[in-house]
């Protein structure tokens, strides 16, 4: 996902292009990292002194539930990244000190499923937490 494709899905849902949102998109488009909401309220504060926790989580909601943004919890808070643009099937590895994002090619669903004989599993999410390489 980049912010022009972001901005498409926006406005076909009827929301309009503003200052605070053009600014959250440019912040989640320049890294692949999962960034937390006091994350970026420390940068727009700086640019938007009046911006608050509900502007930017209901602005993170909306993305989410646009399929925009991406996310997880990490020790009891959200984080959120622009969602991938693979094609292919895959999970991730996230660093739970700098938010680093490693992809895994593997799916662990195939195992998964022989153990839930009659169940219907309509969709699955799989992400392993840990240390990347630099923050170990």
């Amino acid at each position: 996902m980049n912010s022009v494709k972001a901005w498409e899905i926006l406005k076909a849902n009827g929301y309009k292009k503003t200052d605070k949102r053009e600014r959250l998109l440019e912040m989640f488009n320049a890294t692949e990292k999962y960034l937390t909401a006091r994350q970026l309220l420390d940068v727009l504060k700086m640019e938007y002194p009046g911006m608050s926790y509900d502007t930017i989580y209901r602005n993170l909601a909306t993305f989410v539930s646009l399929g925009i943004l991406d996310e997880t919890e990490l020790s009891g808070e959200r984080h959120f990244r622009m969602q991938c643009d693979a094609k292919e099937h895959h999970h991730h590895f996230i660093c739970m000190d700098c938010g680093d994002v490693k992809a895994l090619e593997l799916c662990p669903m195939e195992m998964v499923g022989q153990n839930l004989h009659g169940y219907e599993i309509e969709n699955h999410k799989f992400e392993i937490y840990g240390k990347c390489p630099q923050c170990h």
